[in-house]
């Protein structure tokens, strides 16, 4: 057989869970049995030939081997095997007496002894002779057996077979016997089946006796009712058999007789299963030699192989007692990995040849699958011990070098210290499966190994972050806007958005909300409010800079395959934090920029989204981490370069510029404190009056922020620790004619309104990304054919809100016609330096030109922002907050705003809305009448003042 052949029996062996209907009870066979079989075998020694001869099947039964409790063969405990159905008792070996050995010479040549295999095996038709041999035999083991006493003849029983075979008139010809149904069993002639006998007495239906006649008939499928069955259910060959034995430790031994073929079939209620049968004979074409020699070579095989086990040598006298490779088939039914058909197909087969062939094939099978099966056994012990024996090892010496650590934890070394941190560091299950294969890695290669460094590196890295969760504390509202005022003067609507943040968490008890997006000017306490937030949460606070990366593994880290991988920003912001859930500010995301090495903005898409972040997979540690407990803070001074994708990440809160009133509080409360702090002077030390601060804000600073005036301050201190040190004095008073002197500076020339105003001019108002500022839109007409020239470095949208000016101009000023033939008109914004664009300088252009075209001047201190359409509505526009804070500033007295702006002045200071007068529009008709332009009615060009 080859070795792919014995493991498909291994496989097959393993998958099948045989349920056969007759299969084995017990693996063991008591120790009282060897015992009786021992006493009887003492008897018969005494007992005369014939008494051996009549009483030989219970003689041939008993045997030493049957003493071998519990023993394993072919890797199984051998004895008897417990299924549902019909039981069988399968023994481990059957001792053959010389008896018995004359009475196979018999059996094989046709002359077998009448008591144990006579023609039809029926009752009625026994001699005299026969049935006092019988009794003899009865009795003999009634004697030697303890138990066999208790099995009481049932004579009603009897009679039932009786009555049964009396109305079976019809069968005329052949033997009638009880039928006891047998299923995925070797059942073959002139051998010995062991049943048990409460399950031999449920099939019989009936009491049984010593010395019953019986015929064990094969199903062709499992039944688990025996009471209904039908002649088509059988195969047609069975086997005639008699019981032998019923032992008191409950079983019971059938010795078959020969082949028979089945007639049919009778069965009446109340009454036992009968079937007529007629006898088959075998065709004796067995080279006796050769059997015997094969017999021989099987048995050598099967004791070659019981010599593995516990008690070999037992089992090896048990292999002696078989007397042909029938018995041995028999015995090892259980064992056999055969379906029922082809187990039938050997019972079927006439030709002892080729059923001994057919056997011989099986037996060997058999043989070599228990042996690889019994190989694969003892070295999976094998592997189970050594596993074991390493496990109990492995902790002892954790356990010892715990003990060491413990007493000279200065001792300890590098890679026993990341072994620890990775257990008390609550990683998730693939984090640590990650860590531990590179920490095993590590030890491999050796502290001067090549990767040595690079493989330390990343173990103090991931162990070196939290990984746990943070217990989410309850803040106290009034106190947490207390910490926010602390630092930082205004900015309400911040503040406001940071407690209602505050007053979800202590609700949910986690991170929750969405990602804040500050956007403003330069200088307005974006980044620096963060701290202040992280203070009012007791968190820890991480500032992480984005200006200028393009390179996406600046966000997502390198990969450690190239030489000198390092984890991204995000990831070193969480270890420099210590914690899992600190306040991270991203820092200036509209300065990110794609290149070749790809986009960083589309890298924060996954940082940024709340159902995404919680397993952020970083390029260089390549396991996931949770970021969703980290509350994320972005800052930009503008939305405008920020992807549209991350940007619908974000919620975005608009810093206004500071109003001059705003700067003044913050230069005095804080930034003049600090700037004192930073030189290491007192506040006596400096005297600065509130009007060379508020000379400092107006004159010397141009900014939304409060940047530019902290460097200010900063300038003044630096002059005090030189005047201190020098010792010209310990104090310096600064006033506001001081000023110039100290800053060593000019004040700043700042755009304000004129007293009077000219035809064609006009006040515009624009937004920065440092503020608000105003602007004058200038135009002019020269005698030409028409032609339109516009500089100042004007955007393609205010070029084209310059044409839509002029094309409205023209359709309301039709009587003007001629004007825009003769005349080539110019368009100027300055100054020329800066580049200007944006939808909002469509009423001033055309109260501008209408003001040309008509010649009458519009006041300087009238303001106006908004966009126009060919319709002449007003259209609304942005950064209307800076824009009338700049108004103010420069000295204007009306704004006039879209009509639809009007939401957006409750963003505006109160200080500021006090100072001016916002006229909102809804068309160009009503800024021209505020501005004070008549259609129809022309006004030589010449200067105009308000009254």
């Amino acid at each position: 057989m080859s070795m792919q052949d014995v493991l498909e029996q291994i496989r097959s062996l393993l998958k099948k869970k045989k349920r056969g209907r007759i299969s084995a009870i017990s693996r063991e066979i008591p120790q009282e049995m060897l015992k009786k079989q021992n006493s009887k075998q003492e008897n018969e020694a005494q007992s005369s030939p014939g008494q051996r001869a009549q009483g030989q099947g219970s003689e041939a039964r008993n045997s030493v081997g049957q003493n071998s409790v519990g023993q394993n063969f072919g890797g199984q405990s051998i004895g008897a095997q417990n299924t549902e159905g019909h039981n069988a008792v399968a023994p481990e070996a059957v001792e053959q007496s010389p008896v018995r050995q004359e009475q196979n010479k018999a059996a094989r040549s046709g002359k077998s002894n009448t008591a144990v295999q006579s023609t039809g095996w029926n009752p009625e038709t026994r001699s005299a002779e026969q049935n006092t041999a019988s009794g003899s035999a009865e009795s003999n083991t009634a004697a030697q057996s303890t138990g066999q006493n208790a099995v009481e003849q049932n004579t009603e029983s009897q009679n039932g077979i009786e009555r049964a075979k009396d109305n079976m008139t019809e069968y005329r010809g052949g033997n009638v016997m009880r039928v006891i149904p047998v299923y995925n069993m070797m059942v073959l002639p002139h051998s010995y089946i062991y049943f048990q006998v409460q399950s031999f007495k449920n099939i019989a239906g009936q009491e049984i006796r010593q010395d019953d006649h019986v015929l064990l008939a094969v199903l062709k499928e499992d039944s688990f009712n025996t009471k209904d069955l039908r002649k088509e259910e059988f195969h047609s060959v069975a086997v005639e058999g008699s019981v032998t034995e019923i032992s008191g430790d409950g079983y019971v031994v059938v010795r078959t007789g020969q082949r028979v073929k089945i007639l049919e079939l009778a069965q009446k209620e109340g009454e036992p299963l009968l079937l007529e049968t007629a006898p088959l004979s075998d065709i004796e074409d067995l080279d006796r030699e050769d059997s015997e020699r094969k017999l021989k070579e099987i048995k050598a095989e099967l004791k070659t192989l019981v010599d593995r086990f516990r008690a070999g040598s037992i089992m090896q006298t048990m292999i002696d007692q078989y007397g042909s490779i029938q018995e041995v088939a028999c015995i090892l039914s259980p064992w056999l990995s055969l379906k029922n058909e082809e187990r039938y197909q050997v019972l079927k087969e006439d030709r002892l040849s080729v059923r001994t062939k057919m056997l011989e094939q099986i037996l060997y099978e058999y043989v070599e699958v228990t042996k690889v099966t019994s190989d694969a056994r003892n070295q999976q012990q094998e592997d189970y011990q050594k596993l074991y024996k390493e496990q109990a090892l492995q902790k002892q010496i954790d356990y010892l070098q715990k003990e060491l650590d413990e007493m000279h934890p200065e001792k300890v070394s590098d890679l026993r210290k990341l072994e620890l941190k990775i257990e008390e560091s609550g990683m998730n299950e693939i984090a640590k499966k990650e860590a531990s294969k590179i920490l095993n890695r590590l030890k491999n290669e050796g502290t001067n190994g090549q990767e040595a460094g690079m493989l330390y590196d990343y173990m103090d890295f991931v162990t070196g972050l939290s990984w746990k969760k943070e217990e989410q504390k309850s803040i106290d509202l009034d106190e947490a806007e207390k910490i926010l005022s602390e630092d930082h003067f205004g900015l309400k609507k911040v503040k406001e958005r940071m407690i209602q943040q505050i007053a979800v968490m202590n609700l949910k008890k986690q991170q929750s909300g969405s990602i804040l997006l500050f956007v403003g000017a330069p200088g307005t306490g974006k980044t620096s409010i963060g701290k202040s937030i992280a203070k009012a949460l007791g968190r820890k606070y991480v500032r992480v800079s984005l200006g200028g990366v393009r390179d996406e593994a600046d966000i997502r880290g390198h990969r450690r395959t190239y030489l000198g991988a390092m984890p991204g920003r995000i990831m070193d912001g969480i270890h420099k934090a210590g914690v899992s859930n600190p306040v991270m500010v991203l820092d200036e995301v509209d300065k990110l920029s794609s290149s070749y090495n790809g986009d960083p903005a589309a890298a924060l898409l996954e940082v940024l989204d709340p159902e995404q972040n919680n397993t952020f997979t970083d390029h260089y540690m390549n396991v996931p981490y949770d970021l969703s407990d980290v509350l994320f803070i972005c800052t930009a001074n503008t939305t405008d370069s920020i992807p549209a994708p991350l940007l619908n990440r974000m919620e975005v809160i608009q810093y206004q510029g500071y109003t001059p009133r705003e700067k003044f509080e913050i230069g005095k409360r804080h930034l003049m404190k600090k700037a004192l702090k930073n030189v290491g002077l007192q506040p006596e030390n400096v005297e600065l009056s509130d009007e060379a601060l508020e000379s400092i804000i107006s004159d010397y600073t141009r900014e939304g922020g409060v940047r530019g005036l902290k460097k200010r301050l900063d300038t003044l201190c630096r002059i005090a620790a030189v005047h201190l040190v020098r010792g010209k004095g310990e104090k310096i008073t600064v006033g506001k004619e001081d000023l110039q002197e100290y800053l060593d500076m000019n004040p700043l020339h700042h755009r304000e309104v004129e007293e009077k105003g000219r035809a064609g001019v006009v006040t515009g108002l624009a937004w920065t990304a440092v503020g608000g500022e105003i602007l004058f839109i200038e135009t002019l007409a020269t005698k030409g054919e028409g032609k339109l020239t516009i500089t100042g470095q004007l955007g393609n949208v205010m070029k084209e809100s310059a044409q839509i000016a002029i094309s409205l101009v023209k359709s309301m000023f039709p009587e003007k016609a001629s004007f825009f033939k003769e005349n080539d008109l110019h368009i100027h914004v300055p100054d020329g330096a800066t580049p200007k664009d944006g939808p909002s300088a469509g009423v001033t252009l055309t109260v501008a030109l209408s003001s040309l075209v008509t010649g009458q001047a519009v006041c300087p201190q009238i303001a106006m922002t908004g966009e126009v359409s060919l319709e002449g509505k007003v259209n609304p526009i942005g950064g209307l907050p800076e824009k009338l804070m700049a108004a103010e500033r420069a000295g204007v007295k009306t704004v006039l705003i879209p009509k639809a702006n009007v939401d957006d002045l409750r963003d505006v200071p109160e200080e500021v809305k006090d100072k001016l007068e916002i006229r909102p529009v809804e068309n160009v008709d009503e800024a021209l009448s505020i501005c004070g332009i008549e259609k129809g009615k022309d006004t030589p060009t010449e200067e105009k003042s308000e009254e």
